[in-house]
């Protein structure tokens, strides 16, 4: 029988994973660097993050769970400096917007 710490960490895994594929989803289907690089920045972050979250719930308290906590610290805190300063540097170097045609 599965228990709520089982049935808590596979919503979190399942919420992250869902958001790790709309990240997939907008890399594929969105048209410049731009808006994919947003849409994988801020997916990624969240998802990777509920992921491991999930992972700690499952794990219970212990010295592997406070590992993983440092570990979606830092996730949240250099995804998005790494996402901006790549999209900075595309911008400082003219990598242009997509513009709708008409």
């Amino acid at each position: 029988m599965l228990s709520i710490i089982n049935i808590i960490s596979t919503i979190f895994i399942i919420a992250g994973l869902f958001f790790v594929v709309v990240g997939t989803v907008g890399l594929l289907r969105f048209p410049d660097f731009y808006t994919r690089m947003h849409a994988t920045g801020k997916c990624d972050t969240l998802g990777e993050g509920l992921m491991i979250i999930g992972l700690m719930i499952f794990q219970g308290l212990n010295l592997t769970s406070v590992k993983l906590l440092f570990l979606v610290i830092f996730i949240f805190v250099a995804n998005p400096v790494a996402t901006h300063a790549i999209a900075r540097r595309a911008y400082k170097v003219g990598l242009e917007a997509w513009r709708l045609e008409k």
